[in-house]
């Protein structure tokens, strides 16, 4: 399956440098990060193709995926 893939901010050391992934049949976004690598709970936003989903999304061939840590500021 082809996605682009986008690690934000202290994800960014999970960023693949593939852009094919071997999930499985109908994977999960949830299937996603786990195939990175990263660690339950750090993903606090994630997004397919410019909307925000869950860790339930199925992906499609092609999307576009964006996956950001809880960030603060203030």
């Amino acid at each position: 399956m082809l996605l682009e893939v986008k690690c934000y901010a202290t994800l960014a050391r999970f960023q693949p440098k593939e852009n094919e992934y071997h999930l499985g049949p109908k994977p999960m976004l949830r299937d996603l990060i786990v195939f990175l690598g990263i660690p339950e709970g750090e993903v606090k936003i994630s997004f397919a193709n410019g909307v925000i989903v869950g860790p339930e999304y199925e992906l499609q061939e092609g999307d576009r995926v964006g996956l950001f840590p809880a960030v603060g500021g203030g």
